[in-house]
C-alpha cells in the first residue's frame, strides 16, 4: 500500500511540474511576443519619422525632437506633419483592432469586422452628411462633432445588423447582409457627393478612401483620450469575456449580467470604430486580421492577453502599412485601404480556409 501511495504521489507530482512548466512555457511565449510587437513599433516611429519625400537622417532625429533648431525644415516636417500623423496611425490602428476583436467576441465570427460588418460604411455616412452640409453652409467642421456623427452612423448600422442576426441562423449570411448594409452606404455616401461644392468633393475624396494624411495636434488631442479611455474599458471587460467566450450560459452562471454586457459591447465596438472613420476615414481589414494575427503569435485566446496585444498590433500595422502608403511611389500617396487589404485580405482567406478544413 505504501509502494502504490508513492506512486501516486509521484506521478501527482509529474503531472504538477509538467503543468507548471507548460505555465512558464507560455508567459515566456507571451513576454518574447510583447517584447518582439515592441522593438517592431519602435522601428516603425524612427522609420515613420526619418523616411519620406524629405529624408531625415536618424542620427538628426534626438536633436529634432528634443531641442533642436525649432526654426528648421526639418524640424517643421517632423513636428508639424509627421509626428501627428504617427500619433494617430498608432491609436487609430490600435483601437480599430480592438474594435474587431470585440465584434468578433459579439458575433462569434471570425471575420466580423467594422469593415465588413457595414459599420464603418454607416459611420462614413454621416460623416459626409455632415461635412456636405456645414461646408454648404460656410461653416467648418470640428473633431467632436464628426466623431458623435460617425458614432450615430455606427449605431445606426450596428443596430441593422443585430437585428438582421436575429432574423438569420447562418453566420455567413449575416456577413452577406453586412457586406450589402455597406454597400448600400456607400451608394448613398457617393449620391450625396455629387451635391457637394468642389472642394468638399476633394476632401471626402481623399478622407474616404482611408488615410492618416493632413492629421493635426488638435486632432490627436481629440482622438487620444477617446480611444485610450474606450481602450481601457475594454481592458476592464477582460473577465466578462472570457466568461462570454464559454458561453452565454456560462457567462451568465459566473454573474455575468449577458443584457449589459453585450450592450456595452456594441457601444465600444461602435465608438472605436466611429472615431477612426471621423479623423481616417474606412480603413480595412485591420479590424479582421490584427485580432487573429495576435491570437497565433501568442498562442492563446485569453482577453487579458488579447486584448492588449490586439492595441499593440494593431499599431504596429497600421504604422507598417501607412509607411508603405507614403513611400512606395512617393511623392504620389496611395490609399491606405489599399494597402491594408493587401496584407489584410489574404489573412482573412487563411482564417476560411483553415476553419473549411477544420469543419
Amino acid at each position: 500500500m505504501r509502494g502504490a501511495d508513492s506512486a501516486v504521489g509521484l506521478a501527482t507530482t509529474s503531472l504538477i511540474d509538467a503543468s507548471l512548466d507548460v505555465g512558464d512555457r507560455r508567459t515566456r511565449r507571451h513576454v518574447a511576443c510583447f517584447i518582439l510587437l515592441g522593438l517592431a513599433l519602435i522601428v516603425l516611429i524612427g522609420l515613420n519619422v526619418a523616411v519620406g519625400s524629405v529624408a531625415i537622417p536618424l542620427t538628426d532625429l534626438p536633436g529634432l525632437l528634443f531641442g533642436g533648431d525649432t526654426g528648421s525644415t526639418a524640424t517643421q516636417i517632423v513636428w508639424s506633419i509627421r509626428l501627428p500623423r504617427l500619433v494617430a496611425a498608432l491609436v487609430l490602428g490600435g483601437g480599430l483592432a480592438l474594435s474587431g476583436f470585440l465584434l468578433q467576441t459579439f458575433f462569434n465570427n471570425p471575420i466580423a469586422g467594422p469593415f465588413v460588418l457595414g459599420i464603418s460604411s454607416g459611420a462614413k455616412l454621416m460623416v459626409s452628411i455632415l461635412m456636405v452640409l456645414v461646408a454648404g453652409a460656410g461653416h467648418s467642421v470640428n473633431s467632436a462633432a464628426m466623431i458623435a456623427a460617425a458614432f450615430v452612423g455606427a449605431l445606426a448600422s450596428m443596430g441593422l445588423v443585430m437585428v438582421l442576426a436575429s432574423k438569420v441562423e447562418s453566420m455567413a449570411m449575416l456577413i452577406v447582409a453586412g457586406v450589402m448594409i455597406g454597400y448600400i452606404c456607400s451608394a448613398i455616401t457617393d449620391f450625396i457627393i455629387t451635391f457637394a461644392s468642389d472642394a468638399s468633393i476633394a476632401n471626402l475624396h481623399n478622407w474616404s478612401m482611408g488615410s492618416f494624411s493632413g492629421t493635426s495636434w488638435a486632432n490627436v488631442q481629440i482622438m487620444t483620450p477617446v480611444m485610450l479611455v474606450a481602450s481601457v474599458l475594454v481592458f476592464f471587460l477582460a473577465k466578462p469575456i472570457g466568461a462570454y467566450q464559454l458561453g452565454e450560459h456560462y457567462a451568465h452562471n459566473m454573474g455575468v449580467n449577458i443584457r449589459l454586457f453585450r450592450v456595452a459591447l456594441v457601444l465600444l465596438s461602435s465608438l472605436l470604430a466611429a472615431c477612426v472613420t471621423a479623423f481616417a476615414g474606412p480603413v480595412s481589414f485591420v479590424g479582421i486580421a490584427v485580432p487573429h494575427l495576435i491570437r497565433w503569435l501568442f498562442r492563446t485566446a485569453k482577453p487579458l492577453i488579447v486584448i492588449p496585444a490586439c492595441f499593440l498590433g494593431g499599431a504596429v500595422f497600421c504604422l507598417g502599412c501607412d509607411l508603405i502608403a507614403r513611400t512606395a511611389f512617393a511623392p504620389t500617396e496611395i490609399n491606405l485601404s489599399s494597402v491594408t487589404a493587401v496584407f489584410g485580405a489574404p489573412i482573412v482567406i487563411i482564417i476560411m480556409l483553415r476553419r473549411r478544413r477544420r469543419a
